[in-house]
């Protein structure tokens, strides 16, 4: 049956809304808490396994689609964790780290020029100096130039991702559910056997592991994957994608703002000038893009955890 689509937004779709932009900006937190609570390879792989059991129901072998998906499971089941969990343990600058997530956005964009031959107006590419250029302020803040080695892996791991949705985006077809269970499985099958090697203590402790922090990785995992991707797959279902981008800009606000308070980050002159920078760039992309494409099928819509 053929949901007619609709920009008028009920209450429980803004509801969904809501749910979504704050798992999304919580779920930095969450990630770091299970990083600070285990290490960073074995939270990767409990995480993922987590995000596998739940989505094991629809975990089907798809004929024709195999060599996209296995990149992409390796790409963002894996590779992705490693650079942002790392990066996580190293810095103690959680809402820096959390402007310089949001550069999937641009960087998505560029890839789509790159190797889609898609073509970009004016305002997204001011839109993406922007937010390349909030990041680099951030850098004169002799607090976050500290932690440079966690921005730089953060920055990596978010173009790995960037890859990863691209790849995304030729996997239309496939249920979003297929695409996340074959996700966790390559990050159980590409972290867990890094975890045994490196970290075999936290793994041996894995048994006394407290249930706030087993609740820290079980947020990130139900909260970025479930709620936040089934609620856009669900919003995307009933309204077009011009309603419904917009709606998710409150998130990397959220999280700055929300890391900065939990971790007791102290927001300088710079990290408030390159993070409105980058956000406002964010912003640029996101709007011109609702406006100019059609909406996307639920696959095609993913979200840097």
């Amino acid at each position: 049956m053929t949901i007619e689509k609709t920009a008028r937004l009920s209450p429980r779709d803004l509801l969904v809304a809501l749910l979504i932009n704050v798992t999304w900006g919580l779920n930095i937190i969450a990630v770091k808490m299970a990083v600070m609570a285990t290490a960073p390879f074995t939270a990767g792989a409990l995480r993922q396994l987590i995000v596998l059991l739940l989505c094991l129901p629809f975990f089907r072998w798809v004929p024709g689609r195999m060599v996209p998906l296995a990149w992409l499971a390796a790409l963002n089941g894996a590779i992705y964790l490693i650079f942002v969990n790392v990066a996580l343990e190293a810095a103690d600058n959680v809402s820096a780290l959390a402007i310089a997530g949001q550069l999937g956005v641009p960087f998505s964009l560029l890839l789509g020029i790159a190797f889609l031959g898609e073509r970009i107006a004016l305002p997204r590419m001011f839109g993406i100096l922007l937010a390349f250029g909030g990041v680099v302020v951030l850098v004169f803040d002799p607090g976050v130039f500290r932690e440079l080695p966690g921005l730089v892996l953060m920055a990596t791991g978010t173009f790995t991702w960037s890859v990863g949705a691209l790849l995304q985006r030729k996997l239309a077809d496939v249920p979003a559910l297929t695409i996340y269970a074959w996700i966790g499985l390559g990050g159980v099958v590409g972290l867990l056997p890094i975890a045994l090697w490196a970290e075999p203590g936290a793994m041996a402790a894995l048994p006394d592991l407290p249930l706030r922090s087993l609740g820290w990785l079980v947020f990130s995992a139900v909260g970025s994957t479930l709620i936040g991707q089934g609620g856009m797959a669900w919003l995307l279902q009933r309204h077009p994608i011009s309603t419904v981008l917009p709606l998710t800009l409150a998130a990397p606000v959220i999280a700055v703002c929300a890391s900065s308070y939990f971790f007791g980050t102290v927001l300088t002159a710079p990290m408030i000038a390159g993070g409105l920078l980058t956000l406002t760039g964010v912003v640029i992309i996101t709007l011109r893009s609702a406006r100019a494409g059609p909406a996307p099928r639920p696959a095609d819509i993913s979200k840097a955890p």
